[in-house]
């Protein structure tokens, strides 16, 4: 059967495959456009199997808020090459997760690949093989978060979309929320007071100013006094109330927050790859291993 351009261009809309591919696989067809269509995507899920061994520590941050701005859903997905992440398919897919992430109840990253993506008929799962194969790279759904609120406020700050910020305030406005998503963004609290301070951080911490101050010489009740005195700047750099405010550095968040009836409940800060290994290519010995291969 003769395969004519337009239905090659047809297989090429459907598929986002090569010119090339799209016309081998309609001759392998026999000229039917879904027998190809099927066989295309058995290949792709096979390509993408491949690539799931790669490092993928690129990607994006994407966040969408509840009409009534109640709840809230941020997304990290990752690509191996910011190139990709830049892509309308690889963006037109984080949107269409993280509007699956508000509006469900999944609890975790197989809950959502399993669940059903909008308008395709296949799982989120399927859809991500199938932009694997598409665009050539490993794309990993890593994490998400979901807040929702009664009485509280939810704001949201997105530094490009490598940094991502949710943070729940009690009071407060809209603007008040951004300002304190936007410094948390910025100076990395690790959570919002004392209280909250991991237990073994803050033995930790206590263990190494101890050694510190030992070292001094001096006697154990100005030891004491230094310890407490450090603990207290020490909190002051690792909590959201006590950190200066990133806009007035006179002040603290936590004076921010109570100059406008404020209190911060809880937040969350996502950055793209952070904790993720990244391989060190060495170009030069790349190219030489190909030349003594050549």
């Amino acid at each position: 059967m003769k395969i004519s351009a337009a239905m090659v261009k047809e297989l090429r809309e459907r598929t986002g495959s090569g010119m090339m591919e799209c016309k081998k696989a309609l001759v392998q067809s026999n000229g039917d456009l879904e027998a190809a269509i099927n066989e295309m995507r058995k290949s792709g899920l096979a390509k993408a199997d491949k690539k799931s061994g790669r490092i993928a520590a690129e990607g994006c941050i994407t966040i969408k808020i509840s009409n009534d701005g109640k709840k809230a859903a941020m997304v990290e997905i990752n690509s191996e090459t910011d190139f990709v992440a830049k892509a309308d398919d690889f963006k037109g897919f984080a949107d269409m997760v993280v509007d699956q992430v508000l509006n469900s109840e999944v609890s975790d990253v197989d809950g959502l690949l399993a669940a059903s993506a909008a308008n395709s008929g296949e799982s989120i799962e399927e859809t991500r093989r199938h932009l694997v194969a598409k665009l050539g790279e490993n794309i990993n759904i890593r994490r998400f978060n979901r807040y929702s609120t009664n009485s509280g406020l939810i704001s949201n700050y997105l530094h490009g979309t490598r940094i991502g910020v949710l943070v729940e305030l009690e009071g407060g406005d809209d603007q008040l929320g951004k300002d304190v998503a936007m410094h948390i963004a910025a100076s990395r609290p690790i959570c919002v007071d004392e209280k909250n301070v991991p237990a073994e951080t803050m033995s930790k911490e206590r263990d190494v100013l101890i050694g510190q101050a030992e070292q001094s010489g001096k006697p154990k009740e100005i030891i004491g006094k230094m310890i407490q005195g450090r603990l207290k700047k020490f909190l002051g750099e690792i909590t959201l109330v006590g950190q200066p405010f990133v806009k007035d550095s006179d002040k603290d968040v936590g004076q921010l927050l109570k100059e406008n009836d404020a209190t911060a409940i809880r937040f969350i800060r996502f950055e793209v790859g952070e904790g993720i290994e990244k391989k060190q290519e060495n170009f030069a010995e790349e190219v030489m291993a190909q030349a003594r291969g050549g």
